[in-house]
């Protein structure tokens, strides 16, 4: 039976469904890119859609205005090449990180826009279930801006990367080739079911010329929208040009991102 959705944009449980235990969701924020908004913003729409109790980890350079129902965290060192700060989110295999997630956590990027009901996202089966690399649909690549893991059982992935960062960095394009080529290794790699994670740039903006006039829209069956690249959420509200080319304003999207 499906879900309901209230005035305020809360997903509740359909009927007779079980609560379960409680959730573990994991980001991360470093840097000057990203303000804290974007952390409790996404605290925001993670509450809004799920049906059990939430805990919400960031791991972070800087907890400042974060809110309080974060629970903030260090980020642990690894090394990185130059340039390639999107690798650091493989600090969230961590063992300093491990003992602070529980069984099972799903790892969400802070720019993404939460549309749909989460549970789905705890309850396929899968020891490792990553984004299927949307450009790439028929290789194994994957893309990491939504993953669930097992942290106790995949601290040996950190170790690995710190042993051989510059081999690994040069022999993979994205964290997410890197992350998908390890557990497809040990058998047990799983990509999330087709359709929940939606590419707004690829899959929400309309093809052309109809992108000239036409809102971009939510694919039917889609849970989360991912804005890989360029544009960001706040340029997607208000319309712009991306690689895509010019598009239209997507005014809906501030009925989800928000606090």
């Amino acid at each position: 039976m499906a879900s309901k959705t209230g005035d305020d944009g809360t997903s509740s449980p359909p009927e007779g469904a079980g609560t379960g235990g409680v959730a573990t969701v994991l980001c991360m924020n470093w840097g000057a890119k990203y303000s804290p908004e974007y952390v409790n913003r996404l605290y925001g729409m993670v509450a809004r859609q799920l049906w059990q109790p939430v805990r919400f980890l960031c791991l972070t350079d800087n907890p400042d205005g974060i809110r309080a129902d974060v629970a903030c965290h260090p980020i642990p060192d690894l090394p990185l090449p130059s340039g390639l700060g999107s690798w650091r989110k493989l600090a969230a295999f961590s063992p300093k990180v491990a003992g602070l997630l529980g069984e099972t956590a799903i790892f969400l990027d802070l720019d993404l826009v939460i549309v749909g009901a989460l549970e789905p996202f705890f309850e396929q089966s899968g020891e490792f279930l990553i984004i299927r690399d949307w450009r790439r649909p028929l290789t194994r690549a994957g893309n990491a801006s939504v993953f669930r893991f097992s942290p106790q059982r995949s601290t040996d992935l950190f170790d690995q990367y710190c042993r051989d960062a510059e081999h690994i960095t040069r022999k993979f394009r994205t964290v997410g080739e890197y992350l998908t080529r390890y557990m497809a290794d040990f058998g047990a790699l799983g990509f999330w079911s087709n359709g929940w994670c939606a590419s707004f740039k690829q899959d929400c903006i309309p093809g052309w010329p109809w992108r000239l006039w036409q809102t971009p829209t939510v694919p039917e069956g889609s849970r989360i929208l991912v804005f890989h690249g360029e544009p960001k959420p706040p340029q997607a509200l208000a319309g712009g040009i991306c690689e895509r080319g010019q598009y239209c304003a997507a005014p809906w999207i501030a009925e989800h991102w928000r606090e």
